[in-house]
């Protein structure tokens, strides 16, 4: 047997001298083996929190994926080893807190979603997609976006959206009747459909039209905000959320939606975990509440949709306001 069958056997049977003896004399870690598991993904199923730690040290991708999509993380929460889990959970945000640290000094284009923006949409009753068959929203986040309508108007008062789609979150946000509701919203095939529909004749409804980068001398402070983007990346909520206090009234909620991950249990708490740690970085405390979806999402939900962007059985919905306010 070779070096990396060797450190797979001493992950599995939780030997973590062995494991280490054999990386010092050049086992690769990041082996796969015929079974196309990590050595990693080994000592994470049968729960050896000393040898996952080992791996952890010695540059085990913590994030590298079996054939059946499912990382080290996975197994051990799967499995209930809550000492890996923690290991590898902390890992993980540890390597994406440097990533982020990265991408920040990196210059930035500013034209990450222009390909979205430039490109037509199409709408159907119960989904909105862009000329690739990837859905942009869809009914089937109905219950999701009026959760998120009544944590963001719980204050009442002056409420901000970032991204309309099919107006589900817009739509809820009007049965608080705030006193006033800002739509932002950068797609003009969109923002026509807006116009044509009577939203911008609603008394209490202003329409911001373009990307919420480019608008945001334009806003004011809100009771409420919630943030639901396409065709941008978690650097541009990161970047949101800089703003967060100019833009949130003190006592005021924020809420985004989450899809961060939304094909991967374990990263989807990973970035979870990020997302609250560099909004707590900020002075904002993140409640998560837990909305089951498993039966909003039947196979016929998919069909015709190119990419499933969700995939999980449990959505966790963010409530972030200041700490300041929520002592």
């Amino acid at each position: 047997m070779d070096k990396e069958g060797l450190l797979c056997e001493a992950a599995r049977s939780g030997d973590a001298e062995k494991a280490k003896s054999l990386i010092d004399s050049g086992a690769d870690a990041s082996h796969f083996d015929s079974e196309g598991l990590t050595p990693l993904m080994h000592a994470a199923k049968h729960g050896h929190a000393d040898v996952v730690k080992t791996l952890l040290e010695a540059g085990a991708p913590w994030n590298a994926l079996s054939p059946s999509n499912l990382s080290a993380g996975d197994f051990a929460m799967e499995l209930g080893h809550q000492e890996a889990f923690d290991a590898l959970l902390n890992a993980g945000i540890q390597a994406e807190l440097v990533l982020g640290t990265i991408a920040r000094k990196e210059s930035k284009t500013g034209d990450c979603d222009a390909v979205y923006l430039e490109d037509r949409v199409s709408f159907s009753e119960d989904k909105l997609m862009d000329s690739e068959s990837k859905a942009v929203m869809m009914a089937w986040e109905k219950p999701l976006m009026e959760a998120h309508a009544k944590a963001v108007c719980s204050g009442s008062g002056h409420v901000l959206n970032i991204g309309f789609g099919m107006g589900l979150v817009d739509t809820a946000i009007q049965q608080y009747k705030p006193s006033s509701h800002t739509i932002v919203e950068a797609h003009p095939e969109v923002y026509e459909r807006m116009i044509r529909t009577g939203w911008a004749e609603k008394d209490n409804v202003k329409i911001i039209f373009g990307r919420w980068q480019d608008v945001l001398p334009l806003l004011e402070s809100y009771d409420g905000i919630f943030f639901d983007t396409y065709g941008e990346y978690y650097e541009d909520l990161r970047e949101f959320h800089q703003h967060l206090p100019a833009l949130l009234k003190p006592g005021g909620i924020y809420s985004f939606f989450n899809g961060l991950c939304g094909g991967n249990p374990f990263f989807h708490v990973v970035y979870c975990q990020l997302v609250s740690l560099e909004l707590e970085n900020l002075g904002y405390s993140t409640q998560l509440i837990s909305l089951p979806v498993k039966d909003c999402l039947g196979e016929e939900v998919w069909e015709g949709v190119k990419h499933k962007y969700w995939q999980l059985d449990t959505y966790y919905l963010p409530v972030c306001q200041s700490m300041e306010d929520s002592e």
